[in-house]
């Protein structure tokens, strides 16, 4: 037998019967953003995993690609990742022993390390991309107008928590652009 009761709503449910009511629609929203950052994992994970990558690590080679040189300072990748420097240096670590990625002084200061896309990287992160936008990206599971207004409604989300993010005013490319 199977249960086809929805547990966030059960937990919605319990929320209010305990004098929570001013709580209990936060409780579900949190609740459900983190159910559904699972589950796009799992398909997320499901086309990284073939090609041995994490996500973290498919974040570097795609920011890595799309620079003009393929390199970039690891300094730099943790600030676009918004990410600690410990979490860059691992996942770069890690992309290195793969061969997708190597580390590399700049000439003008040789105190800079750089990482930087090999040719296997740069293969690997396409095929990735390639299958990332074809069973995740393009198929979210809610349709295009949805997709842009949940977007924005998460945008609000991570403002009120002090996340950097574009003007509302703005288009996607101008906050695209700014990176």
């Amino acid at each position: 037998m199977t249960d086809d009761r929805d547990p966030i709503r059960e937990a919605h449910h319990q929320w209010l019967r305990h004098g929570w009511d001013d709580a209990a629609d936060g409780m579900a929203m949190v609740t459900s953003v983190v159910r559904v950052h699972q589950l796009l994992m799992e398909r997320v994970e499901a086309v990284l995993r073939p090609l041995d990558l994490s996500f973290a690590r498919y974040e570097v080679l795609r920011l890595l690609s799309f620079s003009q040189s393929g390199a970039m300072p690891m300094t730099r990748l943790g600030s676009l990742l918004q990410v600690h420097p410990t979490s860059v240096t691992s996942a770069v670590d890690r992309l290195v022993r793969q061969g997708h990625v190597e580390r590399l002084r700049r000439e003008q200061d040789r105190r800079v390390v750089l990482a930087s896309l090999t040719a296997s990287g740069r293969e690997v992160v396409e095929a990735a991309t390639e299958g990332l936008n074809a069973r995740v990206f393009a198929r979210p599971g809610i349709p295009g107008a949805d997709v842009t207004a949940l977007t924005d409604l998460l945008g609000e989300l991570r403002a009120a928590a002090g996340d950097h993010v574009a003007d509302p005013s703005g288009t996607r490319d101008d906050a695209l652009q700014s990176r």
